[in-house]
């Protein structure tokens, strides 16, 4: 037996242990039962921003919805898709036709989060994506069962990538991931570099899951670009920017650009390494005061990480998901992912994390997107205090517009 096909049947074992989560056991026999997965990297480059916290925000949706109240029971399993499309795929087949799983939540990687797109559309289930990045899911490859609900590239690029343009930043070379994401990531960042009259000297692609980054780094200091982008994330991020320290990159006057940083990537740079450099999130735990209150809920349950934006995303579309399935009824809910996703995208959107917001025809979930600078250790007052914010991008205005995305959805 290869080591694939025996870790996928390890992975499938412990999803299907996961504990129910919903009313006590005497009242689930008259009640209708729900089944959640939680599909996403439990064991790598991107545990931190998914993983167990994502599980966890999941969880505490289903307490905060209230739903057990109405009779409905919500079932949690959770598997590691080991960033491998065809893993993902087939725990999502598994999972649906075996396991009676009504969602699919989280996906980060964009090769599996549009692999896992294809098979909740085929299936006529629910998938609500938060930390998968590619513009896809909204476009050529939008679907009525699916919502984008946190980020995209478009929309980092057009923040990050926009911001640091108009700060001087007119030539770019890129270090990009060599899959989906970073390939759309670079793209929808050289638009926006040269709509804004800079110019692209580069690129040069990397594996995932990379730990040597020195001749990536080379290549573009001799491109003599003043600002590097980073088109890739978790600790391809991590060790990307580290590398670039310890070479000294930003001592001859060159730029880090991080197309995509997450909180809990900082706290592992620590702010020695990652002061001053900027990223966008559209949440932070001490954003505002729904901000804190969420995170002070779910805080607990959380091993010492903090939530990012993806754990948040994860836990605001499960909880509006509860809301359409009180509305609809559960039972419907089940019979028809399209309805339920239809539903959802009827009623307006209100949660801790981004407050009030919409979704649209195509599945994207808006809200504003916000862009911040890493503190110095001197300007942090506590743990995790990491970002102070430079500028606001509305909810109107940070995503790509409906009429260029290519959705079938949409009707011209």
């Amino acid at each position: 037996m290869s080591q694939d096909r025996r870790t996928l049947l390890k992975t499938a074992a412990v999803a299907s242990a996961v504990p129910v989560v919903g009313l006590p056991a005497r009242a689930r026999a008259q009640s209708t039962t729900l089944k959640i997965g939680v599909l996403n990297d439990q064991s790598g480059v991107y545990r931190e921003i998914s993983g167990p916290t994502s599980t966890a925000c999941v969880r505490q949706a289903i307490v905060d919805s209230g739903i057990a109240a109405k009779g409905v029971n919500v079932e949690v399993v959770q598997a590691d898709h080991q960033n491998k499309p065809d893993v993902g795929a087939t725990i999502a087949r598994q999972w649906i036709d075996r396991d009676g799983v009504d969602v699919i939540v989280d996906v980060p990687n964009s090769a599996v989060a549009l692999a896992v797109n294809g098979i909740v559309r085929e299936k006529n289930k629910a998938y609500f994506n938060s930390t998968g990045g590619t513009t896809e899911l909204t476009g050529a490859q939008c679907s009525p069962n699916t919502i984008h609900w946190t980020y995209d590239t478009y929309m980092l690029a057009k923040s990050t990538g926009g911001a640091m343009v108009k700060t001087g930043g007119d030539s770019w070379f890129f270090i990009t991931a060599d899959y989906a994401f970073g390939h759309d990531l670079e793209r929808n960042t050289t638009k926006f570099v040269q709509e804004a009259g800079g110019k692209v000297l580069g690129s040069v692609k990397h594996p995932l899951q990379s730990t040597d980054f020195s001749s990536y780094l080379l290549q573009a200091q001799q491109s003599r670009a003043k600002v590097i982008g980073l088109a890739n994330a978790g600790t391809d991020t991590i060790n990307s920017v580290k590398q670039a320290a310890e070479f000294g990159v930003t001592r001859r006057g060159t730029k880090i650009a991080v197309l995509l940083m997450f909180i809990n990537d900082v706290h592992s740079l620590g702010l020695n390494a990652a002061q001053g450099l900027v990223c966008t999130e559209s949440f932070y735990w001490d954003l505002n005061d729904r901000t804190r209150a969420f995170t002070k809920r779910v805080l607990p349950s959380l091993g010492g990480n903090y939530p990012a934006m993806s754990h948040a995303g994860c836990y605001a579309s499960v909880l509006h998901y509860l809301k359409a399935v009180a509305d609809m009824g559960a039972a419907a809910a089940k019979a028809s992912g399209a309805d339920a996703v239809s539903r959802m995208k009827a009623m307006p959107t209100d949660d801790d994390c981004f407050g009030q917001g919409s979704i649209r025809a195509d599945g994207r979930k808006l809200h504003p997107a916000f862009l911040f600078e890493v503190k110095t250790p001197a300007e942090s007052k506590g743990p995790w205090d990491y970002y102070k914010l430079l500028q606001t991008t509305s909810a109107e205005d940070a995503w790509r517009p409906l009429s260029e995305g290519g959705c079938s959805l949409i009707r011209t």
